[in-house]
């Protein structure tokens, strides 16, 4: 320091007002000590405005250089310089916005100028955020000369204590330039590609050029800045990729431009998902005037939202201090809802005007659509005539669509599949009948289904294709067989109950018998769907644990047999034949265990006594087909294939 310099030195206290004591300041307003970096070129942005404004407003005359905000790094002095082209600061305006913690220069300046034409928004706090320097230095200096006529230079140093040196400087360029002697425990701040990091993370979109050892670090003007017309779909997926690299192509997108009742800019793009669990990966960036404030702000974007990534800009946000948090105000709840009915209206628009593609996309983006429904009362009321379910048969239909097509056939119900394998037979005999099956396969989807028949009351009914055995699949005016002779004569349908009932092994299970119409399933069990409903709700609260655990319990079930199977028809003949009530037996039982198999429940005991049971059977088959009353070797008896020949007859 010169003489000159010296004589004229003024020492004094930083003035704390209230609790704002700098090392709680340091220590506990800012969550992460990289927050510096995007507090200090904000303060930048923020002088690079004041003085804008005032050039525009004719007040501040004379040339100023371009706007400019340069970092740089000296490793052997061990300091970080972040220097700007704004306004800079005067002596006084050092002891009123720095030494005194509690005011800020932004508050003073906006109210100056409150009834001036603002277009460009201040975004910076100078005093509590320029304090976040001390996470990483030790020392703080700052170098300024304010653009006033006449100003002196001035020149502030502080150790992070309560204490600060202010003297003149020698400086001549209008600006201001913070000089941090980064401490022992942030030597990482020294190298390059870590301010880089922290500038494309928290600086990416400064309305600024920012320099970084010679080369211009940031995009002043991010595609959310600019006219939706003048952008091409190159020019969004590109855009997507910088901000999101490594993610897949987004599938669409939506641009946010409002100016009242709050002012709001962004892109919220629609990731093409993974798998259904994708919708955690989601990301939000929030941003402030171009400032990056967090990745994912749950009070700003509705949670069903989240799964979305893009970027978001509000400048009426009410931040807190650090800028890490929002504050509760009604415009936030405003902005939220907002952002709710613009991706409605972008679902609803695409599912109007380019039906193919919404139903390509539906895939993606069903899950978060229906837990949107779920949370969002007013999303679900836009976008219920909207939501649409795939069928078995490929095509998609909304659910009064489904009603419509289907209302001479399920009396007002939806049939669904929650699992198009293990029931694809019901499903084969429902369709060539002509009833449409939506899938519901989906974890989500024994959630949804419920809460559109409740928020519904009732308009839309679902029912599983195993709930019952459609009227559609009943063969009403087939006859039924009668078998035995004049004195003990019994119906086909009487007999099978009967051996039902006496054979079979599992307890519980109500046995019907059906002529259905197609021959090719010998049973099939149904769960009554208020039941199952009650199970799968207690199984999500804490119920069953491990395999088999999401079957219905027996005695919720009915098995219908199906009297048209030749195989039950040949069990019926069998049953009438000496000696062959083991087969009988094996067979009844077998009859059942294919029931199960075709949910797809199997638990490993089932599974063993199936395999167990059906080698014995194999075992017991003759080489002409039949099956012997005794071991493998025995070839006596009429074979299960020819059983309807004799002892038969209508």
């Amino acid at each position: 320091m010169s003489n000159a310099q010296a004589s004229n030195t003024e020492r004094g206290e930083i003035s704390i007002h209230a609790e704002n004591i700098l090392p709680i300041i340091k220590r506990w307003l800012y969550s992460e000590k990289e927050i510096f970096l995007r507090e200090l070129v904000a303060n930048a942005t923020d002088a690079i405005h004041k003085l804008q404004k005032l050039v525009l407003l004719g007040e501040a005359a004379g040339e100023y250089p371009e706007p400019k905000i340069s970092i740089a790094i000296d490793k052997t002095a061990k300091t970080v310089t972040i220097s700007d082209t704004g306004l800079g600061l005067t002596r006084d305006e050092i002891a009123r916005y720095i030494n005194q913690v509690a005011f800020s220069g932004v508050s003073d300046f906006v109210a100056k100028y409150k009834d001036k034409d603002d277009e460009q928004q201040i975004i910076g706090h100078f005093g509590l955020g320029f304090y976040s320097s001390y996470m990483v230095a030790s020392r703080v200096e700052i170098d300024t000369l304010s653009w006033q006529a006449g100003a002196e230079a001035a020149h502030w140093s502080c150790d992070g204590s309560t204490e600060f040196e202010i003297s003149s400087s020698s400086r001549t360029t209008v600006g201001t330039s913070i000089i941090l002697h980064i401490s022992e425990d942030s030597l990482a701040m020294l190298e390059e590609d870590t301010i880089r990091g922290l500038v494309d993370k928290y600086c990416a979109f400064i309305k600024f050029p920012i320099e970084l050892a010679g080369k211009i670090v940031n995009d002043p003007q991010p595609l959310w800045t600019k006219a939706q017309s003048s952008l091409s779909d190159k020019d969004y997926t590109d855009f997507f990729h910088k901000v999101f690299p490594g993610s897949p192509d987004p599938l669409f997108w939506i641009h946010l431009n409002v100016d009242h009742p709050f002012k709001l800019r962004g892109i919220l793009f629609f990731p093409r998902l993974r798998h259904e669990l994708s919708a955690s990966e989601g990301q939000v960036k929030l941003f402030c005037n171009q400032v990056f404030v967090a990745d994912n702000c749950k009070e700003l974007v509705p949670e069903f939202l989240l799964l979305l990534k893009g970027v978001i800009d509000c400048p009426d946000l009410p931040l807190n201090v650090s800028r890490s948090y929002l504050q509760s105000d009604q415009t936030v709840a405003a902005i939220a809802q907002h952002i709710t009915k613009k991706v409605a209206d972008k679902l609803t628009g695409m599912a109007k005007t380019d039906t193919t593609k919404f139903e390509e996309f539906w895939s993606d983006i069903h899950g978060f659509v229906k837990f949107g429904m779920l949370k969002e009362p007013k999303f679900y009321e836009r976008l219920i005539d909207t939501v649409i379910f795939k069928c078995s048969t490929g095509e998609h239909l909304t659910l009064a669509a489904y009603v419509e097509a289907m209302k001479e056939r399920t009396d007002g119900s939806i049939i669904y599949a929650s699992d198009p394998e293990a029931q694809a037979g019901v499903i084969r005999m429902l369709e060539e009948e002509g009833v449409k099956v939506i899938l519901a396969e989906t974890m989500i989807d024994s959630h949804f289904l419920p809460f559109i028949e409740y928020q519904s009351g009732r308009k839309f009914k679902f029912l599983r294709v195993d709930a019952d055995v459609s009227k559609h699949l009943i063969d009403a005016g087939k006859a039924d067989l009668v078998t035995g002779g004049a004195a003990d004569a019994k119906t086909l349908g009487e007999t099978i109950d009967a051996l039902f009932r006496e054979h079979l092994a599992t307890p519980g299970v109500k046995v019907r018998v059906e002529a259905l119409k197609s021959s090719r399933v010998p049973a099939m069990l149904v769960v009554d769907e208020n039941i199952r409903r009650m199970q799968d709700m207690a199984r999500t609260f804490g119920g069953g644990q491990g395999k088999g655990s999401g079957a219905p319990s027996p005695d919720m079930c009915t098995l219908v047999v199906n009297r048209s199977s030749p195989a039950i028809r040949n069990l019926g003949t069998l049953a009438g034949q000496f000696n062959r009530e083991a087969e009988v037996k094996m067979i009844v039982n077998q009859v059942y265990d294919l029931a199960w198999l075709q949910l797809g429940r199997f638990s490993a005991d089932m599974l063993q006594s199936f395999l167990d049971r059906s080698t014995e059977l194999l075992a017991r088959v003759g080489v002409d087909g039949s099956v012997p009353s005794g071991g493998a070797a025995a070839t006596s008896g009429a074979g299960i294939a020819h059983a309807e020949e004799g002892g038969v007859r209508t």
